[in-house]
């Protein structure tokens, strides 16, 4: 007997198909190029360029940048896997990251993929409670990263992690401000949630109604609502959980970050040779990748294209020079960005075919 809860939504199915359409992968990818194409017509340094040696040493580093990427990937595979109490095999973990992270490529950074990842999971042998619980506890272990892990870089390294020249927390310009608000609202919302998930579902229930209830949230009532219910349905599936399920879950999501921000130092360290492998380098390195990600937290664009690519020369200014920062900014998307445009391409139309068909033979 078919599960209510699993029944294929055509209306949600089209709405998921209607995100891989041409304009929607060309959106960001022409926003992001024309911002490169743009900076590199305007910054550009030929001589600088030209100085560049595509060697063994550039080849090398850039290759150990892709390969931060696959593992990124396959942290965020683990974690599924883990999640789903292995319901999902590595294969289909893979996959499923990949739909997910193409939804992330193709939606506004504020929005990000989750929406799509709630669709994804429940067509697949996951109940509804569980897949509710995969979701929200992933964004609560990204979350927890950003409001543990900067303010640790912060006291062992400083303000400088934040952004080139600052020396302390009172050198805020306009992207330190962005920062400070962004991850303020960060760790509100990680704490509230910790609490609701953990410590007092019932309390973020009774909140969560009683601002649905109020007329000038009314367009949000019903998405109000259906987070409180799906807190108290994560809350259950959590608490039952032992300790090393999730310490393990927090390692994944720290491995998923920090291959991330590492894959940028490696770029830069391809770029300009002479730049420092030593623990304070890498860390600071690191930091301001956390820190750029912070700011573009809540931009408009899909993927966070243009933005990124504008803010990537600042952020790393005394790393890598104005004249070739716009070449290091295309390099970083091509490797960590573009891909999942192309691959999602691919994948999910294959998936979404795989799902109507195990539907249609009673297998899901």
């Amino acid at each position: 007997m078919s599960n209510p809860d699993k029944n294929f939504n055509i209306e949600e199915g089209n709405s998921v198909m209607d995100s891989i359409r041409l304009s929607r992968i060309l959106i960001p990818a022409i926003i992001g190029i024309g911002i490169v194409t743009y900076m590199m017509y305007n910054q550009l340094d030929m001589e600088e360029f030209a100085r560049i040696n595509w060697n063994g040493h550039l080849l090398f580093w850039l290759f150990m940048a892709v390969m931060m990427y696959v593992l990124r990937h396959l942290f965020y595979a683990a974690r599924l896997r883990l999640m789903s109490d292995e319901v999902f095999g590595w294969k289909k973990s893979i996959q499923l990251i990949f739909i997910w992270e193409f939804a992330s490529a193709v939606s506004p950074t504020s929005v990000g993929g989750s929406g799509v990842a709630l669709f994804l999971l429940a067509q697949e042998k996951l109940s509804a409670g569980k897949t509710v619980s995969v979701v929200l506890y992933s964004m609560v272990l990204d979350t927890v990263f950003f409001i543990i892990g900067l303010p640790l870089l912060y006291l062992a390294l400083g303000a400088t992690i934040i952004r080139p020249g600052m020396t302390s927390i009172t050198d805020l310009d306009g992207f330190g401000y962005t920062f400070m608000t962004v991850l303020v609202i960060m760790t509100l919302y990680g704490l509230v949630f910790f609490y609701g998930l953990f410590m007092n579902p019932r309390s973020i229930y009774r909140i969560l109604l009683f601002f649905s209830r109020r007329k000038m949230l009314s367009r949000f009532k019903n998405s109000l609502m259906k987070t409180a219910e799906d807190v108290i349905v994560t809350s259950k599936q959590l608490v039952q959980k032992p300790m090393s399920y999730h310490i393990k879950a927090m390692i994944h999501t720290t491995g998923a970050w920090v291959t991330r921000f590492v894959a940028i130092s490696f770029i830069i360290v391809a770029l300009v040779p002479d730049t420092g492998l030593d623990i304070f380098n890498q860390l600071t390195l690191l930091g301001r990748g956390a820190s750029m990600h912070v700011v573009t937290a809540f931009t408009p664009t899909p993927g966070g294209s243009g933005v990124a690519e504008y803010l990537f020369g600042g952020f790393y200014s005394d790393y890598i020079s104005e004249g070739i920062s716009s070449l290091a900014a295309l390099i970083w998307r091509l490797i960590t960005y573009y891909p999942y445009l192309i691959v999602g391409v691919i994948i999910v139309p294959i998936w979404f075919s795989d799902i109507v068909k195990r539907k249609r033979t009673g297998e899901l």
